[in-house]
């Protein structure tokens, strides 16, 4: 089940207490990747190589999921930001670009905010972010938010069906099936099942109230920073710039179009063909 990537090498690094798995490769000016729910690093497994012609390409597993270690706490998005930081300081690189996509994406808003002499460009993908206006309105009506905040009765319904929890979760959220491959999926739900990552990515959401009030006060003092807003065009895209302009002044981007939420595995030439020029020409 361990998925590898030609070129690209995986470690487990010690950060924050815990022990953190990265994958790396490329060379270059160095980039972030952090996935979202119910994913791992690799979502990021058709982007990468394209990056990595340009940058220092690192792609880790959030604590609580893929390989990383998945502690009974620390899921606030300042603490997994914590996380983030130090494996990139680990790796070598002190100053750096950070992308995130869904849950990563509100994990990389508060990295780009707290360690804001190491990051050098945000970018965000397809996410609603706590801290946002819209963040009480939109979250109400994503029913997963509430299920998986649940205590315990999520891991209890889902142990045992990660395969079709996760297949039919992001077949809901993809507008191009042609992308959509069961061999990922099976990646995914197999790294789900491995003992407390259930749990670890419920915790992610289970510490969204604080995260938002976190987030409140990250808006007093705005990004300088060049920041990219992406998401589908059959999701989030809409919103992203308008959003993110809540928590930045410099601000491009937009909706990509014939997709959904899963940007990375729908329409990876886009993404990363926006990344490398949104880095290049900041």
């Amino acid at each position: 089940m361990t998925a590898t990537l030609k070129g690209f090498t995986q470690q487990l690094v010690p950060v924050n207490g815990i022990k953190i798995n990265a994958a790396m490769g490329g060379s270059g000016p160095p980039i972030l990747l952090l996935h979202g729910w119910p994913e791992t690093w690799w979502e990021w497994h058709h982007v990468m190589p394209l990056l990595a012609e340009h940058f220092s390409v690192v792609a880790m597993d959030l604590r609580g999921a893929g390989f990383s270690d998945c502690p009974l706490d620390g899921y606030d998005k300042a603490t997994m930001a914590r996380d983030a930081h130090e494996v990139m300081v680990a790796l070598g690189h002190e100053r750096y670009a950070v992308c995130g996509h869904d849950i990563g994406g509100m994990v990389a808003l508060p990295q780009a905010t707290i360690y804001r002499e190491a990051v050098t460009h945000l970018a965000v993908l397809d996410v609603p972010l706590p801290g946002w206006t819209g963040w009480e309105a939109t979250t109400a009506r994503l029913w997963h938010f509430s299920f998986h905040m649940n205590r315990d009765l999520p891991e209890r319904l889902i142990h045992g069906r990660e395969y079709d929890y996760v297949s039919t979760f992001m077949a809901e959220r993809f507008y191009d099936h042609s992308t959509f491959d069961p061999a990922d999926i099976e990646i995914y739900a197999k790294a789900m099942a491995l003992p407390g990552r259930t749990r670890g990515g419920m915790e992610w959401y289970r510490t969204l109230a604080a995260d938002h009030a976190a987030a409140l006060e990250y808006k007093k003092q705005p990004l300088d920073i060049p920041v990219l807003g992406l998401g589908g065009d059959q999701r989030f895209g809409a919103q992203m710039v308008p959003m993110l302009r809540e928590f930045a002044a410099n601000v491009s981007g937009g909706p990509i179009a014939r997709c959904s939420h899963y940007v990375a595995d729908e329409r990876p030439d886009e993404v990363a063909g926006a990344l490398i020029t949104f880095l290049r020409a900041n």
